[in-house]
């Protein structure tokens, strides 16, 4: 290398439409998800996500594999709870700031 550094490409959003028509060209086609990735210009790795993925919610990945539905259940109750403790947090602090105001 001559000290050069590969520039980073944005960050790219697909729709979920996009995705499946990927899933169904890697699993229909005889080509590898990195032939497909160079044909549309993604890359290997999200497309065999995408693939993985795809096979996970159809009940056909690897043990314990989290379906879409599962993920997004998961996210939405990471973030329930990181508001909770903050909520408890903040009244921990106002129930400090009572007490200190109570005392003579």
């Amino acid at each position: 290398m001559d000290g050069e550094k590969k520039q980073r490409r944005a960050r790219r959003s697909f729709t979920d439409e996009f995705k499946a028509e990927v899933v169904k060209r890697v699993l229909t086609g005889h080509r590898t998800a990195g032939q497909v990735a160079r044909e549309l210009d993604l890359t290997a790795t999200a497309v065999r996500a995408w693939v993985q993925q795809h096979k996970a919610d159809q009940g056909k990945g690897p043990p314990g594999a989290l379906t879409s539905a599962e993920r997004e259940d998961l996210a939405r109750l990471r973030k329930e709870n990181r508001e909770l403790k903050e909520d408890r947090e903040i009244l921990k602090k106002r129930r400090r700031i009572q007490t200190v105001d109570a005392t003579p």
